[in-house]
């Protein structure tokens, strides 16, 4: 028996797969090689095109490629890294990874992003690098971050997880600092399943990222196997194996190649959400700044429990009810206990983050979704928050626990 559209769950962030990739990845499994070669090489060729960019490294994760980053970048044990609350783990751990110390500085409360007087306050004798994120797609204040870290003799590495197709007055996101970090995961604009990507224009930071991805070992050690014959190599670090294999690249070669119709179906989706929320009583995302590029990953509503008449958790509950998958992106970095216990952060201390965390839902924005599945969404939060405002239902709010916060948080690094 057939399910009614309306019984059948939207996956949030659910990829849009075509004919292309699925050939792709039958032919690489045809031609016996699956692991790290001529696949991976092309999608590093191609990406690099598409950002503008001298040279592109493809690794496991965004996660493996800030690690790479912060580690090329010569940072270690007794610097400290500036980042944002307002972001997934993976960001800061990143940085913990590599035996720094993370730094907070508050984001704009309106366009989420970190706000660059809150850095330049957070600056000291030990600070070596920025590290912001281009939060849901838009970009950063580009100029006041490179501004700083010209001043203050600064690394700069870019969290592209949510930015593939962002650009800041022109230029790309990811190739403003020294470093560009980008994420292929599952729910990402570009997916490989799991994968990530970095950029720099310096020739000997991607000649030391492509080592320490591959077990330290030396230049192209993967060609050992070729039909060359093989090629001894020398270990000549203790690297991590943070390599991207060519079974993901078949992916990631034919989903850039869509990038560009996937980011205008995306646009569509999210100027429907604004048309349709505009008089509901939510915040909505702020409008890309001028001379931008929004890459439209996140569609991000505030919902404040004394303005909509719902709690942002009971707002959750509803959506999946109605069978829509939903996310929480973030809940701030200061709330995990984890980081607490390390540092001592509080939320309080980082109040636009800890609002934002608590308050803020990201609605389905897949390429994929039909325009049968946008109005499904449009009539869900339309009817829940209309109703809860009518009855006056909002409930006492709470802070989600962790292991909730994890599971909603899906647009993994």
């Amino acid at each position: 028996m057939l399910k009614s559209p309306s019984s059948v769950f939207i996956v949030f962030g659910s990829p849009k797969i075509e004919r292309e990739e699925i050939d792709e990845v039958v032919r690489c499994l045809e031609s016996g090689w699956i692991g790290t070669g001529p696949r991976v090489a092309e999608f590093e060729r191609e990406f690099a095109a598409y950002k503008q960019s001298r040279h592109a490294a493809a690794v496991a994760s965004c996660t493996a490629a800030m690690h790479l980053s912060v580690l090329a970048a010569g940072i270690g044990p007794g610097d400290e890294v500036i980042t944002t609350p307002l972001t997934f783990c993976a960001t800061v751990n990143a940085i913990i990874h590599a035996g720094a110390t993370p730094v907070l500085a508050d984001v704009d409360p309106r366009t989420m992003n970190i706000d660059p007087a809150k850095v330049e306050a957070a600056i000291t004798s030990k600070t070596k690098a920025i590290l912001p994120v281009h939060f849901a797609g838009r970009a950063c204040d580009m100029d006041g971050l490179s501004r700083i870290a010209n001043r203050y003799e600064l690394k700069l590495i870019e969290d592209c997880a949510h930015a593939i197709e962002t650009k800041y007055h022109g230029r790309a996101a990811g190739t403003f600092g020294d470093f560009g970090c980008f994420s292929f995961y599952a729910t990402k604009n570009v997916t490989t399943g799991e994968g990530g990507m970095v950029l720099t224009s310096n020739e000997e930071d991607l000649a030391r990222i492509k080592m320490l991805a591959l077990h330290g070992m030396s230049k192209d050690a993967w060609k050992r196997f070729s039909d060359d014959g093989y090629k001894h190599y020398f270990v000549v670090a203790t690297g991590f194996k943070y390599n991207m294999m060519d079974l993901q690249a078949a992916l990631g070669i034919h989903q850039l190649r869509r990038v560009e119709s996937n980011w205008k179906r995306r646009e569509e989706i999210w100027d429907a959400y604004n048309e349709a929320f505009a008089e509901l009583p939510l915040t909505l995302p702020a409008e890309p700044e001028l001379d931008t590029r929004h890459a439209y990953h996140l569609y991000t509503v505030l919902i404040d429990e004394a303005q909509a008449g719902i709690t942002r958790d009971a707002f959750l509950d509803a959506m999946t009810e109605r069978n829509i998958g939903v996310g929480v992106h973030y809940l701030s970095l200061p709330e995990h206990p984890i980081y607490q216990e390390k540092f001592g952060w509080r939320p309080e201390d980082y109040p636009n983050a800890m609002r934002i965390g608590r308050q803020t839902v990201s609605l389905p924005l897949s390429a994929k979704l039909t325009d049968e599945e946008v109005e499904r969404v449009i009539e869900a939060v339309g009817e829940e928050v209309l109703s809860a405002k009518s009855k006056g239902q909002g409930a006492k709010s709470k802070e989600p626990t962790v292991e909730v916060a994890e599971l909603l948080a899906l647009s993994i690094s």
